[in-house]
């Protein structure tokens, strides 16, 4: 295992996005968040891999992990996303992109941002990141790097925010989807077109609430159950929100001009036999029933495409919609990479500083054994009745001589950006420190840490 001794643990991203690959392969490989806990726990159970995190939305797939070698890491994680997915490795290797360390954390940064988004600056994106800091408490796998990482991209997520603004006039992937309707339908139909909106999750409160500003004031809302639905029409006084249940979708389907589709659905909720017996739609609405499909997986099977008179529109058709507002979003987004450039060595310098803890650690300890050792020669030779008093300086005094000591040594092993150490430096310290007070034991870290996880899983 000579290869590994100098090599310290990388953080990597592997990933998918919907800048490389297509929706099909993204919806096979989405993890809901009830089974992050268990993803993670599986990637770390891989030989290489320490931390991990799965970051999960409909426009991208992305693991994140701690990889003790990074050749070795992508191999194994790669394997796994294949046997979850049924994808085989040669197609995933076709579509996915890897990150390395500070390229890893900046592509997080800009995702939280919003840079990374298909609408530059949406919003949804930053909860997202947020639910996975929050699925991943106390999953033991959701280690201090990860973790940090994520914790600093929500940082880097709210300061663009609130510094660039570069939300305003930002589309999300709902709005986008009501911007396109608007866009396909002729302009004299925009207030009489027949609007239904099948599920009323998050998606679907959030197209109901676009559609409300575009001058929508009546729609229909097929839900499972009528409690969301009351709720929306409780917030939107003045609209009319008419609630059917999931039977009635095809009913409702036949009065509509444009279907929404936003469940969370496994399987497809329009086939071609749905939809090819439905009644035309009148030539003032542009004579096409829209199918607009914001659900990853998709709730429009993509055999609609081939039923006259209908049009499917999913995920990736909303990239032409975001062609609004570049201009003004793109001059924030520089001013976004500013600050993300910033945070970025903030991050790489608190990575930096975790290096040499092993050996503050080791030196304390090791320092330690040396004086309480040292002290009880010194208690004992003083004999039985010590007064507490004369027993609570002397100690006072070892550890005052220690502290002193040691001040100037571990000085030099912290390099947290503060005073200008380079990691280097830090690093040649703590060797030079390994040397002198033999803290080194003979395997390096990565070493030790992987001949753990092979032994364990050989169990």
């Amino acid at each position: 295992m000579p290869g590994y001794t100098k090599e310290r643990s990388s953080i990597v991203v592997i990933g998918l996005s919907v800048h490389t690959a297509p929706v099909e392969m993204r919806e096979k490989l989405a993890i809901p968040e009830a089974e992050m806990p268990r993803a993670i726990g599986e990637l770390c159970g891989l030989n290489h891999i320490e931390e991990a995190a799965v970051l999960s939305t409909c426009n991208r797939m992305e693991i994140y992990v701690v990889a003790l070698s990074q050749h070795r890491g992508v191999k194994e994680v790669t394997e796994w996303m294949s046997k979850t997915s049924g994808i085989p490795v040669s197609e995933i290797c076709e579509h996915r992109f890897l990150l390395y360390n500070k390229d890893a954390a900046q592509h997080l940064f800009e995702v939280s941002a919003g840079l990374d988004s298909l609408v530059l600056g949406e919003g949804q994106i930053l909860a997202q990141v947020r639910q996975v800091v929050k699925a991943g408490e106390g999953v033991l796998g959701f280690g201090r790097n990860i973790s940090g990482l994520f914790k600093h991209a929500i940082t880097v997520g709210k300061r663009v925010r609130t510094e660039t603004n570069i939300a305003a006039g930002a589309v999300s992937v709902s709005s986008a989807a009501v911007e396109l309707a608007f866009m396909k339908l002729p302009e004299s139909s925009h207030t009489t077109a027949q609007m239904l909106v099948v599920g009323a999750g998050k998606m679907g409160k959030l197209v109901i609430k676009h559609l409300v500003a575009k001058g929508c004031t009546k729609m229909v809302v097929v839900n499972r159950s009528e409690e969301k639905v009351a709720a929306i029409r409780e917030e939107m006084k003045g609209v009319e929100i008419i609630y059917r249940p999931f039977t009635d979708m095809l009913a409702c389907s036949a009065e509509a001009d444009v279907i929404f589709t936003s469940t969370a659905s496994e399987t497809p909720l329009f086939l071609k036999e749905h939809v090819k017996d439905l009644p035309p739609v009148s030539s003032e609405v542009g004579g096409l029933r829209l199918f607009i499909d914001i659900s990853v997986p998709r709730n429009v099977g993509s055999c609609v495409t081939d039923v006259e008179g209908a049009r499917v529109y999913n995920v990736d058709d909303l990239k032409e919609v975001v062609a609004a507002n570049k201009e003004d979003r793109l001059r924030k987004a520089m001013e976004a990479q500013a600050i993300i450039t910033e945070e970025l060595k903030q991050f790489e310098a608190w990575r930096d500083s975790l290096e040499t803890v092993p050996t503050i650690k080791k030196l304390r300890a090791y320092a330690d054994r040396i004086r309480l050792a040292e002290l009880e020669k010194c208690l004992s030779k003083m004999g039985e009745d010590i007064p507490k008093k004369t027993r609570k300086a002397v100690d006072d005094l070892s550890r005052g001589i220690v502290n002193k000591l040691l001040h100037g040594p571990m000085q030099h092993l912290r390099c947290d950006g503060n005073d200008g150490r380079t990691l280097n430096e830090a690093l040649e310290n703590m060797n030079a420190l390994n040397r002198m007070f033999g803290l080194e034991s003979d395997l390096s870290l990565v070493e030790q840490k992987i001949r753990a996880k092979v032994e364990q899983s050989q169990k």
